[in-house]
C-alpha cells in the first residue's frame, strides 16, 4: 500500500483542535503516521510538498515535517510530465499546486490521495488506480484490511 499526503495533512495535529471533524481527521492521521513510520504503508513526497512545507512560518513544524522526507519511498520530481498530468487537474478546477500534488502521487504509483482539503475532496473523485479522501476514509476503510492485522 502506498499513500500521498498533502501538504494539510502533514499540519492537520498543529491545526486548532475545537472542531470535532480537525480532532477526528488529526486522530486518523495520527494512525496513519504510525503506520508510515513502522513501515506498514509506504508512502511518497514530492518537490511539489517540499515547496509548500518550506513555507510553513514555524520552523520547529517545518523540520518535524520536512523529517518525513528522508523515508519516503519515492521523491516525485516537478518534471515536465508532472507539470502537464499537473494542468489536466486544473481544468477540474484545482489550484495549480493541488493539481501538481496529484499529479505527483499518480506518478508515484499511490493508491490513495490523502488530503484534508475540502476543495480538493468536492472537485474530485478517484483518479484511474487512485483513491482520493481524507484521513478518516482511509482509516475506516482500510481497517477490516492487512494493515490492521
Amino acid at each position: 500500500m502506498r499513500i500521498y499526503l498533502d501538504n494539510c495533512c502533514y499540519n492537520r495535529p498543529y491545526d486548532e483542535q475545537g472542531q470535532l471533524r480537525i480532532r477526528l481527521e488529526t486522530e486518523a492521521k495520527l494512525r496513519i503516521q504510525h503506520l508510515m513510520r513502522i513501515g506498514v504503508v509506504e508512502y511518497a513526497w514530492s518537490d511539489i510538498l517540499t515547496h509548500e512545507v518550506s513555507f510553513n512560518p514555524i520552523k520547529r513544524r517545518r523540520q518535524l515535517i520536512f523529517d518525513w522526507r528522508m523515508n519516503a519511498i519515492v521523491d516525485i520530481a516537478a518534471e515536465w510530465d508532472v507539470v502537464l498530468r499537473g494542468k489536466e487537474f486544473q481544468s477540474l478546477g484545482l489550484k495549480p499546486k493541488d493539481a501538481l500534488h496529484l499529479a505527483s502521487a499518480l506518478k508515484a504509483e499511490c493508491d490513495w490521495f490523502i488530503t484534508t482539503d475540502t476543495g480538493i475532496l468536492k472537485k474530485v473523485g478517484n483518479i484511474e488506480r487512485m483513491r482520493v479522501g481524507n484521513p478518516i476514509d482511509f482509516v475506516m476503510t482500510e481497517e477490516d484490511g492487512a494493515l490492521w492485522k
